[in-house]
């Protein structure tokens, strides 16, 4: 694999990494800097997290024109040098309302993953996009395995110590791109920047004018929403339907991370040469619409268990989709494609918390008519499924390329 490819699938392995990398402390210090409660820091925690996935949905059309405009390589290596600089604002920040604003650095700093997918875009032939965008679910998922298990190790060093390793690792890949990310995106295939092109209403508008794919858009955006049930509810799901302890749901979700990055490196690209891209995506779906169901009802946490080895096959659905996608763009498009699909995982990260949490919070309170543990798996079924009848009904866009 050429350095440059390297360097891509390494940016989105960090970015995961330096995520899930926070994770274990950010209760703790919001706790610390806020002088609150775990109740009170868990209400706290999800406004952090909205306010990134709002910045996120924001940015990433912004990314994804000056990338377009400018060229791959000064809007990635700038993203990550802001990257690296916003872990240090975490890490020293003196009171709560530093931590917000390093959270808006971070949605706006982390939209850097839409440049890199379109400098994979424009470095590989159409029939190996496939292949690479699986690669990249497949850091997605080593990152967020990885990056908790550090941050907890890290942790007992001090609720920051996590918050430097993170941006140690985003500027050692700020220099690493440096010395072997070329540009890649050709002046002749450069377009104008058009602020009405560089936000969601906008890139919304001018990119539903590609032939097909507003239909794969609406898809995307539908099964973002569906699949985020599992990072947004799991823990609480698990902890109050089968009483597990906190070390057995992180290695449940290691055991999900790992899975899914198995099959996004050794299964995505066989199936698309054997199938194609539609017909991969649909079977991801139609495994994960089954899979939400299951977890509506299973009575036994060895059966939830056992539920993870079908479930890691949904993870065939982002890359596919994100291939469909890219193939419906022209080469001075790509960016905004790009930025415009980050817009659209933004803008799930927005709607599930604020769909399933507090349905999984209500069904399971005095409150509810019925106490049912599945309720925000059963509404995530039915996402699934109108995502897949609206696929169904997408045309394939050519015969299957070898990958």
């Amino acid at each position: 694999m050429p350095p440059a490819l390297r360097f891509l699938l390494g940016t989105i392995l960090i970015n995961a990494i330096g995520f899930g990398i926070i994770v274990p402390v950010m209760p703790a210090l919001v706790m610390q800097l806020g002088h609150a409660s775990l109740s009170a820091a868990t209400a706290i925690g999800g406004s952090l997290s909205l306010l990134y996935a709002a910045t996120q949905f924001v940015c990433g059309p912004l990314a994804g024109n000056l990338s377009d405009r400018f060229g791959r390589r000064p809007v990635l290596l700038g993203s990550l040098f802001g990257f690296a600089a916003d872990f240090l604002v975490l890490a020293f920040a003196p009171t709560l309302g530093w931590l917000y604003v390093g959270r808006f650095l971070s949605g706006i700093f982390g939209a850097s993953n839409g440049p890199a997918q379109s400098a994979i875009a424009d470095l590989a032939p159409p029939e190996a996009r496939p292949r690479l965008f699986g690669y990249i679910g497949a850091a997605f998922g080593i990152g967020f395995v990885i990056g908790p298990v550090i941050g907890g190790l890290l942790g007992e060093f001090g609720h920051r110590v996590p918050f430097f390793a993170a941006a140690a690792l985003a500027l050692a890949n700020f220099i690493y791109g440096l010395i072997v990310f070329p540009e890649t995106l050709a002046r002749d295939n450069r377009r104008a920047f058009d602020w009405r092109r560089a936000n969601p209403v906008g890139s919304l508008l001018n990119v539903r004018k590609l032939p097909g794919i507003l239909p794969i858009a609406v898809v995307y955006m539908l099964w973002q929403v569906a699949a985020l049930i599992y990072p947004m509810t799991w823990n609480f799901y698990t902890y109050g339907r089968f009483g597990w302890s906190a070390g057995m749901v992180g290695l449940s979700l290691a055991g999900v991370g790992l899975g899914m990055a198995l099959v996004q490196t050794f299964a995505t690209g066989r199936l698309v040469r054997r199938l194609g891209e539609r017909q991969v995506a649909m079977l991801g779906m139609a495994i994960g619409t089954m899979c939400f169901a299951a977890y509506a009802v299973v009575p036994y946490g060895w059966l939830a268990l056992l539920l993870i080895a079908p479930m890691v096959f949904q993870s065939l659905v982002h890359p596919t989709l994100t291939a469909m996608m890219s193939s419906r763009a022209t080469a001075e498009t790509q960016g905004e494609i790009q930025g415009f699909a980050s817009s659209l995982m933004a803008m799930g990260s927005i709607i599930a918390p604020s769909l399933f949490n507090p349905l999984l919070a209500y069904f399971t309170s005095d409150a509810a008519p019925i106490h049912f543990w599945g309720a925000s798996f059963a509404v995530a079924a039915v996402i699934s499924a109108t995502a897949l009848a609206i696929l169904w009904r997408v045309k394939p866009s050519g015969p299957s390329l070898p990958v």
